[in-house]
């Protein structure tokens, strides 16, 4: 299994739909900024968003788990292998990660509880 590194690449603000729905001076997401990166493998990183997390962590996954040696989705997605973008799910400000695999093997740096 290898890390994964996630990039955020955008943080972003629909405007149409923050104005008819958002809560008043809603902006882009507070919690990631551009440029921020993070290393995951099969856990969430610390710092990242809990929400986030949850919309990304099937790629994470895949990318960890060898899917980096094939284009995802049969090729009609991402034209590089080992590489995914992907949003969090918040419809009023999504923000969009590159993930990429690396060669760097992941390691189990915590005590499971079972």
């Amino acid at each position: 299994m290898k890390k994964v590194k996630i990039t955020v690449l955008k943080t972003t603000l629909d405007q149409e739909l923050a104005l008819e729905y958002g809560a008043e001076g809603l902006g882009p997401c507070p919690m990631l900024k551009v440029g921020q990166v993070f290393y995951a493998d099969y856990a969430k990183p610390d710092g990242f968003c809990h929400e986030a997390w949850k919309a990304i962590y099937q790629y994470v996954f895949a990318l960890a788990h060898g899917m980096g040696e094939e284009l995802f989705y049969y090729g009609d997605w991402i034209r590089k292998p080992g590489v995914a973008i992907c949003s969090c799910n918040d419809g009023l400000r999504p923000v969009i990660f590159k993930l990429e695999t690396t060669d760097e093997a992941a390691t189990i740096d915590y005590a499971p509880i079972r």
